[in-house]
């Protein structure tokens, strides 16, 4: 997972506007209940001359080596997988708003990033796929909706923000059972760096996971109707519960809690340093995950690495499904490879789902394909917590101002904590006023 960019409001208003050109009620449409129901090709129909392109983000275009190479061989078909620079989504809404489509893309399927590449007009409605019966009870409606419309497939397990820990730090200093809620986290990070360690990682140079940090101290309020109050104005990220979680934060780093390099890290180091056990802990999403099994095999990984979910009360996680989780599939004009890009869906999880959660290692998202035996045990700990968790900024807001950039920013020391909420409520309201929501 890299950045939950929200499109910029210029480019935002522009696909505003080729909505409001387009007929919400047509074929492929997500208005109207007239709409005609797409035709999903057999899996096999053969495909010969076509050429699909997907476009993938920098941490996502080697998740569908298998299944490309799968589908190519069954059809004929010609697939490219086109590496969109990171920010990866500021860079694909950006090319889209100018015409430039490819046949699917990798994408948080969120309602609200959903809406920010303006779906009723852009991509094309998965309802009715042949794959949606298939998912395990539950996750098929977890996310990729908007407005009753499908509009992505879901095909990795959505990520959920918590603490990575290295277990053979905790063991060398004691530790034999995980924090229970916020404050014993706090305290174990506390005891660690008495005792020498630096018990927090944080890449501030990458910018997109500080905003981790301030979501996890917000779950119990998110449970308790957050995010439904911020998208009415009722709340603001101004008001206590929000900037009091941004201050935390920097009273946590100004405490020397993090490790010394926070301004110049990467994820790459991030990754790097836990492993290695020059960090105990890190609060982090799957994706994390993925780096860790570039630099480790999994037998490394489940000797060392393990998670536990986090939140002020408890151990609950942060629900917060990112692009490397779902694809969509854009209505590029031509009907030809608009029926050949649903068809890659229907084998990515048809035929070619076991070979895919089996390259990837990864856990299956279907009851009639089992997770392989080899997906380490973090893995399946995050899995485990995603039933139990609640929405992130990402899942229930309406918008999704750059918190992580006004964080980073902080820990630069170029801002200060309160103008960090200032900045994302301004933004926050921006876009929402742009999407004409109500109170904005």
């Amino acid at each position: 997972m890299k950045k939950y960019l929200t499109v910029p409001a210029a480019i935002l208003a522009v696909g505003l506007l080729t909505a409001g050109c387009s007929d919400p009620t047509a074929a492929g449409g997500s208005g109207g209940t007239d709409a005609a129901p797409q035709a999903w090709p057999a899996q096999d129909t053969d495909l010969t001359g076509t050429t699909l392109t997907i476009w993938a983000a920098q941490n996502s275009n080697t998740v569908p080596d298998a299944v490309v190479a799968g589908f190519e061989e069954l059809t004929g078909a010609d697939v490219e997988v086109v590496t969109i620079p990171d920010p990866y989504e500021q860079g694909v809404q950006t090319k889209v708003a100018t015409g430039d489509m490819p046949d699917l893309a990798f994408w948080q399927p969120t309602a609200s990033m959903l809406t920010a590449i303006n779906a009723p007009a852009n991509l094309q409605p998965l309802d009715g796929a042949p794959f949606v019966d298939a998912y395990s009870d539950g996750l098929a409606d977890i996310t990729g909706i908007l407005d009753d419309t499908r509009y992505a497939a879901l095909v990795t397990s959505p990520a959920v923000e918590g603490v990575y820990y290295n277990k053979e730090v905790l063991a060398e200093h004691g530790i034999t059972d995980t924090p229970a809620n916020w404050d014993e986290f706090v305290e174990l990070g506390r005891t660690l760096k008495d005792e020498g360690q630096t018990p927090f990682y944080e890449m501030a140079a990458d910018q997109w996971a500080t905003q981790w940090w301030v979501q996890v101290q917000l779950a119990d309020a998110a449970a308790d109707g957050l995010w439904d109050r911020v998208n009415t104005g009722e709340e603001k990220f101004t008001d206590p519960t929000i900037q009091n979680a941004i201050t935390t934060y920097q009273e946590l780093i100004d405490e020397g809690l993090f490790n010394k390099d926070i301004r110049t890290a990467t994820f790459e180091d991030q990754a790097e340093a836990l492993l290695s056990g020059d960090a105990a802990m890190a609060v982090q999403v799957n994706s994390f995950f993925g780096q860790l099994q570039a630099l480790a095999d999994s037998d490394e990984l489940d000797e060392k690495i393990g998670f536990f979910p986090i939140s002020p009360s408890g151990n609950v996680g942060t629900f917060i499904p990112d692009q490397s989780n779902a694809l969509v599939a854009f209505k590029t004009g031509d009907a030809d490879r608009e029926a050949a890009a649903r068809q890659l869906l229907s084998y990515w999880l048809g035929d070619g789902y076991a070979g895919f959660v089996a390259d990837r290692d990864t856990i299956s998202l279907q009851d009639g394909v089992p997770t392989p035996d080899s997906v380490p045990q973090a893995l399946l700990d995050v899995h485990a917590s995603l039933a139990g968790s609640v929405g992130s900024m990402q899942a229930l807001a309406v918008a999704n101002p750059d918190l992580y950039i006004y964080l980073a920013d902080m820990i630069q020391g170029t801002t200060t904590p309160e103008e960090v909420a200032e900045q994302t409520q301004d933004q926050f309201a921006q876009l929402a006023r742009a999407q004409g929501v109500e109170g904005f």
